[in-house]
């Protein structure tokens, strides 16, 4: 065997392809291609690094209750570092919102471990916040801030203890499969790269990695969100305030190394790109947090954007595709990656490795069809083997 020829290639350097490729990488000869010269340059990297069980569809929210013991007592083997750093988040409501803040309410406090507190507890809190008007808000006392990169390279660090490799700088530029050897061949712009099955964890360029291997793509839809730094107000230490959002979700700002993090939360929809803010965004967010704080605006230190990508239902795509089960999806993952890591990569690695996932979908009462390729084509009819073959794009 070559040192170009392995048992799984993994496609995509992010949090969700270092993250599987460390889980089997123990067991299995393991490459991951990234096509950057870093790995987490695009969605990893740019990410509001946020843990938080209130956050995203009941399927996420499974996900990371489930990883919620790794992140805070990580196993001493993986990191010695923390991962987490307590962090409340306190989703406010004022009376021109009232609807929407009772609404989020009525959805979100029964059976749960939210405070409903009043206003003068919100202010408290967070001081910015403009009074007037001011409701009351609901806080989550049980999230906290992910140190993102300390977690990808610890995932990158077990991935080579375990004896996988990570290839930089490796575009893709095409992909086949030989039914004779049953193998994969990529080529990339690091050279050509062979495993018997192929795992999709190229994030917003899920669809087009598909697209080489002759696979239907799920339909994803990357979507940009934008975010900027600023100063926090002169004399005012934010370091223990609150993420703070409205029940509507238009904007949302949180401390961040002594500055403040904004975002207008936007989901505009994108190509696969290297994303990038745009200043009508940023003049969004600034306004809203002019809105409802008292905070004014008067310089952006640094801005940027990322890209969220999802398929229709918002959940993960997840296992082997239904017409080539050589090829996995690792794809759609909606920016919760990164909170839902531990859990959800233990669950792709055994699911590639065709071990028995039932105790682990029974604990976090959530099912295989759930998340599997296969629910977003039942509505079509199945690709067989043969027009597999004949949709095979080699370059």
């Amino acid at each position: 065997m070559s040192d170009k020829d392995f048992d799984i290639l993994v496609i995509g350097g992010g949090i969700a392809g270092t993250a599987l490729a460390a889980q089997v990488a123990g067991c299995k000869r393991v490459a991951v291609l990234e096509m950057e010269a870093q790995p987490g340059y695009h969605s990893t990297g740019r990410s509001a690094a946020l843990f938080a069980e209130t956050y995203g569809n009941p399927i996420i929210r499974s996900l990371t209750r489930a990883s919620r013991d790794f992140f805070f007592s990580p196993p001493p083997e993986f990191t010695q570092d923390r991962l987490v750093a307590p962090r409340r988040v306190m989703i406010f409501g004022c009376e021109e919102k009232r609807e929407a803040f009772e609404t989020y309410i009525a959805a979100e406090l029964p059976g749960s471990n939210l405070d409903l507190i009043d206003a003068a507890a919100a202010l408290a809190l967070c001081p910015v916040l403009k009074p007037e008007g001011l409701l009351g808000a609901v806080v989550d006392s049980a999230s906290a801030d992910i140190e993102v990169h300390t977690l990808h390279q610890a995932y990158v660090g077990q991935l080579k203890r375990n004896g996988g490799l990570l290839v930089l700088s490796a575009r893709v530029e095409a992909i086949s499969y030989d039914w004779g050897t049953r193998r994969w061949s990529v080529q990339t712009s690091a050279g050509c790269y062979r495993a018997s099955i192929l795992a999709n964890a190229a994030g917003a360029w899920a669809d087009h990695i598909a697209s080489l291997a002759g696979i239907r793509p799920v339909g994803l839809e990357p979507r940009r969100r934008t975010a900027a730094l600023v100063d926090v107000p002169e004399g005012l230490d934010a370091h223990d305030w609150p993420m703070i959002l409205d029940a509507e979700e238009s904007f949302y700002m949180k401390p961040d190394a002594g500055l403040m993090l904004i975002s207008p939360a936007d989901e505009t929809l994108s190509e696969p790109e290297d994303a990038q803010p745009e200043e009508l965004d940023i003049a969004i967010a600034v306004d809203r947090v002019e809105t409802y704080t008292t905070i004014e605006v008067r310089r952006i230190k640094s801005k940027w954007a990322g890209l969220r990508t999802f398929v229709k239902d918002r959940s993960p795509v997840v296992g082997f595709d239904p017409s080539q089960h050589s090829f996995f999806w690792m794809a759609a993952l909606g920016g919760y990656g990164i909170q839902t890591a531990p859990a959800l990569s233990s669950l792709a690695a055994k699911l590639l490795l065709k071990l028995s996932v039932s105790a682990d979908l029974e604990a976090m009462k959530i099912e295989e069809n759930d998340f599997s390729p296969a629910r977003l084509f039942r509505a079509l009819a199945p690709i067989g083997q043969d027009r597999f073959k004949q949709n095979k794009i080699t370059g």
